[in-house]
């Protein structure tokens, strides 16, 4: 008995091969010379003229017998196709995850898009933003995002002082030196917040995702396994269009 997995390996060659020959055969009808064919014999006027040999081309393509080969052909493209599609509407399995269910009775083409579309869900999650390892993060529900624990920094200025090195005299003036030092007018408290989401947030999507797609997996892997009941509608249409 022939098994739906198996129909589906076949049916990209047989579509190949069947549209190879619909264009060969296309191509071959366009040259005229291929479908062409004559006889000619010669007879002289009378017994003393001049005797020459017949001349002939054979008809090297026949239409009909195109006709039969494309039949052929795309039949059997036609009967594979139709018989995956029957199958299709009865290939079924459960998704179970970590021994539960989680989609019953799946349609096996609907498991091929769900697998399709996993494989961007996993790259979309591996790609998230992860929040800085090198500070320490806490979900802060009043700004709905991660923030760090306050930090507080001195806010200084440089203030002018004068260094007298040498008082004035009688002949001569105070020597003062200028210089500047930092002194400490306020303080920072500052709060940094994030969207990202923490590395181990990001692991725990990445094992669902992956786990759901290994499930996927075996499911289609099973809903494929349906013993198929081969379908014989090409030789209907042909017979329609040919007979």
């Amino acid at each position: 008995m022939t098994k739906l997995n198996q129909i589906i390996a076949v049916e990209k060659g047989v579509k190949t091969a069947a549209f190879q020959k619909l264009t060969d055969v296309y191509q071959l009808l366009q040259k005229n010379a291929l479908l062409s064919g004559i006889s000619r014999t010669y007879r002289p006027r009378d017994e003393e003229g001049e005797s020459l040999p017949p001349e002939s081309t054979r008809v090297q393509l026949r239409t009909e017998e195109v006709i039969k080969e494309v039949t052929e052909e795309l039949t059997r493209l036609f009967d594979v196709t139709a018989t995956k599609e029957w199958a299709n509407c009865q290939a079924k399995a459960d998704v179970l995850v970590e021994g539960t269910v989680l989609l019953k009775d799946v349609p096996a083409t609907y498991l091929l898009f769900l697998e399709k579309q996993l494989v961007d869900l996993h790259t979309f999650i591996k790609k998230l933003p992860t929040l800085d390892a090198s500070e320490s993060w806490e979900f802060d529900a009043s700004a709905n995002c991660y923030a760090t624990e306050p930090v507080q920094t001195v806010k200084t200025r440089k203030i002018p002082r004068n260094h007298v090195k040498a008082e004035a005299t009688e002949h001569h003036p105070a020597q003062v030196e200028v210089y500047y030092e930092d002194v400490a007018i306020g303080y920072w408290r500052t709060v940094k917040f994030s969207g990202a989401l923490p590395a181990k947030r990001i692991h725990e999507l990445t094992e669902r995702v992956e786990r759901l797609q290994q499930a996927v997996k075996f499911a289609r892997e099973e809903a494929n396994s349906l013993e198929v009941t081969d379908q014989k509608l090409g030789a209907k249409v042909f017979q329609y269009l040919f007979g």
